[in-house]
C-alpha cells in the first residue's frame, strides 16, 4: 500500500495535499495493481533452454545462421521480387516455348534433332498402310560421312530393321507356326537379295537359291540361277537381286536404308499369299578410294509369294513360290544388261547407257503402283 507523504513543515514553501485527494489516489493505485497482470516467472524449461543457449554462445557453438541469417522480412522481400520477375519474364518465355514447339525450325541449329538433314533425325514410324503421297523434300547434300543427307531415306530404318513382319495366324491348313516360318523366309529372301553385302558386290545369294525358293516351281529356280550365270536383256538378275560392280563403285558405310511392309492372307485353295513391298536406298561412291563424291541408287521391289499346300499342289513343304516380281530401279544406266546397277554421278562427263526416254518419277514416292507404271521404260528421276 502506498505511503502518504508527511506534511510539510511550516518552513517549507507550498501547500499540503488535501486528505480527500490522497485517499482517492491510494484507492486508484490499489485498483490498478489488482487489475494489471503481474510479471510471470520463467518456467523451469525456459530457464534451462536460456542457460544452455548462453553456455553455447560462450563456447562459440551457436548453430550456423543463428542471428546472422537474413531477417524474414528480407527473405520475403526477395521472394516477392522473384515472383514479380517470373511474372515479367515467364509469360513471354512461355509464348516463345509454345511457338518453337509448333515450329522448331525457328531455332538456329537443330536442338531437337528434327531437321531432316540431321544425322539425329527421328526415324519414321513403321509403315502399317499404303502411303498416299510422296515424302517432302529434305535439305542437305550427301557426303561420305552423311551419305543419306538430303534424302527422305535418312529417316528410313537401317537394313533388316526396316523389314517388320506381321503377327502370324493360322491360314487354311497351315498352323500359326507354319505361317510364321513362311514370313521369316520372306524376310530372308529380302535380306539376302537386297541387303547382304556379298550379294550387293556381285556374289551368289545362297539363302534365296538354296533355302527359300521352291525347287518344285516350274523354271523359277533354274531361271534365277541362269540370270546370275549369263546376264542379259532377257536374263537380268536385277529382276530379283540388287548388285553393283565393285570395279566401278564402292558402298558407302555399312547401312542400306529400308522402308516397306509385308502382309499376308489366305490364297488359292488354302495357300498363304504373302505380299512384300519395299524400297532400298544404297549410298555409293566411285571405286577410286580418293573420290569423295556420293550418290544414291533407289530400288523398289514388289513381290507376291505363295506358300502352297503340298496336299493340293506339287510343292516343297515350307518353300516359297514367286508369283510376281516387279522392280523400279532408280539412278541406274538405261539399257545396260550386264547384271549390275550402274549409278550416275554428277562428275561424269557423259552418262553411261542410253538416254532416258520415259517419264520423270520420284523414286521415294511409295504411293505409286510400279506394276502399272510401265516398268519397262527407262525414265528420269526427280531426285536421288
Amino acid at each position: 500500500m502506498a505511503e502518504k507523504p508527511s506534511e510539510k513543515s511550516p518552513e517549507e514553501p507550498g501547500e499540503s495535499i488535501p486528505d480527500e485527494m490522497w485517499e482517492r489516489f491510494v484507492q486508484d493505485s490499489e485498483r490498478d495493481i489488482r487489475t494489471s497482470e503481474a510479471p510471470k516467472e520463467p518456467s523451469a524449461r525456459a530457464r534451462m533452454v536460456t542457460e544452455r543457449l548462453r553456455q553455447q554462445e560462450a563456447r562459440g557453438e551457436l548453430p550456423p545462421g543463428w542471428r546472422t541469417g537474413p531477417a524474414w522480412q528480407e527473405m520475403n522481400g526477395r521472394a516477392a521480387r522473384r515472383r514479380r520477375m517470373w511474372a515479367i519474364i515467364g509469360i513471354p518465355l512461355a509464348v516463345v516455348v509454345a511457338v518453337v514447339a509448333m515450329k522448331p525450325s525457328l531455332l538456329p541449329g537443330d536442338f531437337f534433332g528434327t531437321d531432316p538433314g540431321s544425322r539425329n533425325a527421328p526415324p519414321l514410324p513403321e509403315e502399317t498402310a499404303p502411303e498416299t503421297t510422296a515424302p517432302g523434300s529434305a535439305p542437305g547434300t550427301p557426303t561420305l560421312d552423311k551419305p543419306f543427307a538430303g534424302s527422305p531415306a535418312l529417316r528410313y530404318a537401317d537394313g533388316a530393321a526396316g523389314i517388320v513382319l506381321p503377327d502370324a495366324r493360322p491360314v487354311g491348313s497351315f498352323s500359326k507356326d507354319q505361317v510364321a516360318q513362311a514370313l521369316e523366309r520372306t524376310k530372308s529372301l529380302l535380306v539376302d537379295a537386297n541387303l547382304d553385302r556379298e550379294t550387293l558386290l556381285g556374289g551368289r545369294p545362297e539363302t534365296v537359291l538354296d533355302k527359300v525358293l521352291d525347287p518344285q516351281q516350274p523354271e523359277m529356280l533354274d531361271d534365277a540361277k541362269s540370270w546370275l550365270r549369263e546376264p542379259g536383256k532377257d536374263n537380268d538378275p536385277l529382276w530379283l537381286f540388287s548388285r553393283f560392280d565393285p570395279d566401278e563403285v564402292r558402298l558407302v558405310g555399312d547401312v542400306v536404308k529400308t522402308r516397306g511392309r509385308t502382309t499376308f492372307k489366305a490364297g488359292r485353295d488354302g495357300s498363304v499369299a504373302i505380299h512384300a513391298d519395299y524400297t532400298f536406298v544404297y549410298a555409293l561412291a566411285p571405286a577410286d578410294p580418293d573420290s569423295t563424291e556420293v550418290t544414291r541408287t533407289i530400288v523398289r521391289r514388289v513381290l507376291d509369294l505363295e506358300l502352297a499346300d503340298p496336299a493340293k499342289y506339287r510343292a516343297t513343304p515350307g518353300r516359297l513360290m514367286v508369283i510376281r516380281h516387279d522392280q523400279d530401279l532408280s539412278n541406274s544406266a538405261c539399257d545396260v544388261y550386264d547384271g549390275f546397277l550402274h549409278p550416275q554421278f554428277d562428275s561424269a562427263s557423259a552418262p553411261s547407257g542410253a538416254p532416258p526416254s520415259g517419264p520423270t518419277t520420284d523414286p521415294y514416292d511409295r504411293s505409286r503402283d510400279i506394276g502399272a507404271s510401265g516398268s519397262e521404260s527407262c525414265g528420269t528421276v526427280s531426285r536421288t
